[in-house]
């Protein structure tokens, strides 16, 4: 039987739309800024289909020919590390980056380009010249001495690849120079829809707040060093509410303290009162950060990131989930809260195939809330499910968090891909009972629809038919790691080929969706590495002042003992999700609790197979607490898309209200892996 319901809006599209903010001013010479930027962007976005046909050439050379090339490993090094350099000033004139809205949203548009206007100038080009001018030396010395791979049989010329940071960030001051000028016309235009809503003085309040309890806060601890990690964080946090860019706002706090430390190391702030520092920060040594930028440039594993991102956003494309709905709501017609259920099955199919939180709330929005709305449904389970149904894609493998988290604490990413999957599954069966729980208690929350017919034999075939290529698209991927036969990195080239396969075979795969999914790729690595850059400069100050030793210290002094310990970092690690979202916690927060779990000596079973099973059972179980950070607000992404495609009779309220059952479920899912670890280092001890 054909399927006659309406096509949804492109659910890529649509992603992509709320993602960006086109800016309404069109000052000629901002215009043209933003124009050239934007093509430049628009032809580097093209290198991640190079980067997929050199990483499967890789693979179908080691098994065709028994041959390995070391040049195509590099050639991938090289496609990551330009597409994701050029993709921040791209993502800057697109107004993509993630920001703190909760406050930024209630002010005037004009008092949103003041802010924006700061930020830029005090934040974002201190840390541009700092780039450009230290990353210029870096790539001068490397081209003076021709530099080239460290493997006899690896690219010549390292020196070109070095040359992509100070092109890259010469981009991006022409990215942030067009902001400015559009800021100041329009500012100096002074339109009248420009001074909707509130002023800056719900913002300088907020700061002054901020000030109080960090002043407050250093007279906890002793030394100089130690408070100004307590002001470095809280300087954080609360610039955070200003709704500037996250990325640019650690980048320019990192800086602004390297240079106070420099000043109390000179003693030129001994009228403060507090004692003179020994960080040996300084502008040389904070220089040292071009290094750490190359690193992540050129790192094997964090190439999979745009890999997996392009693969899941491709098969949004393909219409798997559409197939999915029509024939899932066909076999659960006739059950109470069969299409909550069908939403949360697709959602639970969606995720192990891809990791974009963004896009799959918006998927599972666009095709199922208007139906939930017509069939009666409660505008909060609605919500609730949909938003709860598209956060599993950050826990259940192939996950983008998963890769990432494996990186900073020098994990396996196999290991944590397979340790993640029970706990994922358990989260998915606690969403799937609750459904079928509430249905059947409140029967005016789910009610059945009108009409609908048993399901048959045909429907049965249907979810096969429509089930059985994402499948085997899952199991391709996540069974050739499972299995030792490709790395997750290989693996993710392929799956990516493969969700493009999927797509040309449902005759979904036109030149303007490959553009979109192009673009959403290029966008979201964009806005994720740099506030890998971001990150890279706060830690390295953060830990020139000794950061992780007055954390560490802070910890273990609390007398909790191992179990105790686990769980007052969780609890940490929860309420910063309320203002942080996932990446920054999980680049700053996470590696500073590497040495403090190793130190406690607990007692997680390894099997004698797993090298550090403590410290992935502990990953495990910040990826589960982190995942609730994406329906907690203000910075939850889940509710932040999901406000992009509710109908009109879903309020804000319905969205908070909906989302607290579920945050309540992923909690209890983590309380079953805290009391038993064998859930997450069982089947990574089995897999090989």
């Amino acid at each position: 039987m054909a399927d006659t319901r309406p096509v949804p809006d492109d659910p890529v599209d649509v992603y992509e739309q709320i993602q960006e903010h086109e800016d309404r001013d069109r000052q000629p010479i901002a215009v043209a800024l933003d124009t050239t930027v934007k093509r430049i962007g628009s032809v580097v976005m093209w290198a991640n289909i190079l980067l997929i046909a050199a990483i499967v050439a890789q693979v179908a050379f080691r098994y065709l020919l028994n041959q390995n090339f070391p040049k195509l490993d590099e050639i991938q090094w090289h496609f990551y590390g330009l597409v994701t350099m050029v993709g921040i000033s791209f993502a800057l004139v697109t107004d993509s980056h993630v920001r703190v809205d909760l406050l930024y949203m209630q002010l005037s548009r004009r008092a949103q380009r003041i802010i924006e206007v700061i930020g830029i100038l005090t934040l974002l080009v201190p840390f541009i010249y700092l780039m450009i001018d230290q990353g210029y030396d870096y790539f001068y010395e490397s081209w003076r001495v021709n530099e080239r791979s460290d493997s006899p049989t690896g690219l010549p010329g390292r020196w070109a690849l070095k040359a992509v940071i100070p092109v890259s960030f010469v981009l991006l001051a022409v990215a942030a120079l067009a902001r400015l000028i559009h800021d100041a016309h329009a500012l100096f235009v002074n339109a009248p829809e420009e001074r909707k809503g509130k002023d800056l003085r719900l913002i300088l309040w907020a700061l002054v707040g901020f000030a109080v309890v960090a002043t407050g806060l250093t007279f906890v601890v002793e030394t100089t060093e130690e408070k100004l990690v307590i002001a470095m964080f809280l300087t954080f946090i609360a610039l955070l509410f200003t709704g500037f860019p996250v990325a640019w706002t650690l980048a320019g706090v990192g800086v602004a303290y390297c240079g106070l430390a420099y000043l109390f190391d000179n003693d030129l702030m001994l009228w403060t009162g507090l004692d003179s520092t020994f960080t040996g920060l300084d502008y040389l040594t904070l220089g040292a950060v071009v290094n750490r930028v190359y690193a992540t440039m050129s790192n094997a594993v964090l190439v999979a990131l745009p890999m997996f991102i392009f693969m899941g956003l491709m098969l949004d494309e393909s219409g798997v989930a559409e197939r999915l709905m029509g024939a899932m709501q066909r076999l659960f017609g006739t059950v109470r809260g069969g299409l909550a259920i069908t939403v949360t099955l697709i959602g639970i199919i969606l995720a192990a195939s891809t990791g974009i939180i963004g896009a799959s709330v918006v998927l599972l929005g666009v095709l199922s809330l208007p139906s939930m709305m017509q069939q009666k449904y409660n505008p909060s389970l609605a919500a609730g499910v949909v938003s709860a149904s598209g956060t599993l894609g950050i826990l259940i493998p192939p996950s983008i968090m998963l890769v990432i988290m494996a990186d900073q604490m020098a994990l396996s990413v196999g290991d944590l891909f397979m340790a993640a999957v029970f706990p994922g599954v358990i989260i998915g069966v606690l969403y799937l009972t609750y459904i079928f729980v509430i249905a059947l208690i409140k029967r005016d929350v789910a009610p059945v629809p009108e009409g609908a017919k048993r399901p048959d034999w045909a429907a049965l075939k249907d979810v096969l038919v429509a089930v059985l290529p994402t499948l085997a698209l899952i199991l391709a991927v996540l069974g050739s790691i499972f299995a030792g036969l490709t790395t997750p990195t290989e693996a993710s080239g392929v799956g990516a080929l493969g969700a493009t396969l999927l797509a040309l075979l449902y005759r979904k795969l036109t030149l303007q969706k490959l553009v979109n999914v192009l673009k959403s790729t290029f966008n979201t690595t964009a806005y994720i590495f740099a506030i890998f850059l971001g990150a890279t400069v706060f830690s390295y100050v953060l830990r020139e002042l000794g950061g992780d030793e007055l954390i560490e210290h802070t910890i273990q002094s609390t007398g909790f003992g191992p179990t105790g310990t686990v769980l007052f970092i969780l609890f940490i690690v929860f309420l910063l999700g309320f203002v942080l979202d996932w990446i920054e916690i999980t680049l700053i927060v996470l590696p500073l609790m590497r040495p403090i779990v190793n130190g406690l000596g607990l007692d997680v079973p390894g099997f004698d197979a797993i090298d550090e099973p403590a410290l992935v059972w502990f990953v495990i179980l910040v990826a589960v607490t982190l995942q609730t950070s994406f329906l907690t607000p203000p910075v939850g992404f889940a509710l932040f898309y999901l406000k992009g495609v509710c109908p009109p009779e879903i309020k804000l309220m319905d969205i908070y209200k909906g989302i607290i059952p579920f945050v309540l479920l992923q909690l209890t899912g983590l309380a079953l892996v805290f009391l038993w670890p064998a859930l997450a280092t069982w089947l990574p001890s089995v897999a090989y």
